[in-house]
């Protein structure tokens, strides 16, 4: 049976969402005994190892770059948002942890026009705006203190979401002459070179049965990774969003089910918020580059 490219996507999004689940889940379930750096290290160990095969079939080309400044910053940037996303994942509840990471889209829209130099309009600016008020009903300030509300999890969580969409931003310099398979190759091993030191502070050898967890964890990161690339490269980004945001309801109900996690009603109606804002951006992020398209030249 052929599928539409955009039900094709769609496919590849929601197995990128179901991934996603399980390796937070091991992140959560691993949190009491490894640290988000260690945890970090195997991630991107097992990367490389899942990469290896692929590589070694045009190692030239697979490390060939022009951009080695933009490679180094996005991969040492990576690191530390896997980390800090990581340490989140640990302590904060699934659902909160998730509905933060959202915000990486909002990040976005001033880093697109500091950066990319794009043109932002008045509504993207609102989106962002909008977006960022749910964010703020999520942390609830001024609830018991600020230490209550904006603690270390909370600020590791915006923390990542900005590197993360730091990272997003070199992309896009460097698909204009990177293929996405170079610059995953990039990510993974010199990401693997970047998380040794932080690992080495709080090395701890693995049981057996924890070692074959940690390695699931790295070998579904990737591959929700790749998934995710692919089901942006099958459908349209406008389209594949609302897909991606599914992982929120797989957080609710895994926290739920195995860490007795009861989403607050604060976070619920800040992780609405974020999401339609964010969707409104990828909405109109679309809109313009149709409109681009069909502009003559």
């Amino acid at each position: 049976m052929t599928l539409s490219p955009n039900l094709r996507g769609a496919l590849w999004m929601l197995a990128s969402a179901v991934g996603f689940t399980v390796m937070t889940t091991l992140i959560k379930f691993l949190g009491d005994d490894y640290p988000a750096a260690l945890q970090t290290f195997y991630r991107q160990l097992a990367g490389v190892l899942v990469l290896l095969p692929l590589i070694a079939r045009d190692w030239r080309g697979a490390f060939r770059t022009t951009r080695p400044g933009i490679v180094i910053f996005r991969s040492s940037a990576g690191v530390l948002a896997l980390i800090m996303s990581f340490y989140a994942y640990q302590k904060l509840p699934l659902a909160d942890a998730n509905a933060l990471s959202f915000t990486r889209t909002l990040w976005l829209v001033p880093l697109a026009g500091l950066v990319l130099r794009e043109p932002i309009g008045p509504r993207r600016i609102s989106a962002a705006l909008v977006g960022f008020v749910g964010v703020l009903i999520m942390l609830q300030p001024g609830a018991g203190g600020v230490e209550a509300w904006l603690g270390w999890p909370q600020l590791c969580a915006l923390g990542a979401a900005f590197l993360f969409a730091l990272t997003i931003t070199g992309m896009k310099v460097m698909t204009r002459d990177h293929t996405p398979f170079v610059l995953l190759v990039y990510a993974a091993v010199l990401g693997l070179v970047f998380a040794i030191p932080p690992a080495l502070f709080v090395w701890r050898w693995p049981t057996w049965p924890d070692l074959g967890l940690l390695a699931a964890m790295g070998v579904i990161g990737t591959l929700t990774q790749g998934a995710y690339i692919k089901g942006m490269e099958a459908g349209e980004a406008a389209v594949m969003a609302p897909v991606d945001y599914t992982r929120l309801v797989f957080a609710v109900i895994v926290g739920f089910l195995l860490f007795q996690e009861v989403p607050r009603t604060a976070t619920v109606v800040g992780a609405v918020i974020v999401v339609g804002s964010t969707l409104f951006i990828s909405w109109r992020e679309h809109q313009l580059a149709k409109q681009a398209a069909a502009e003559p030249t």
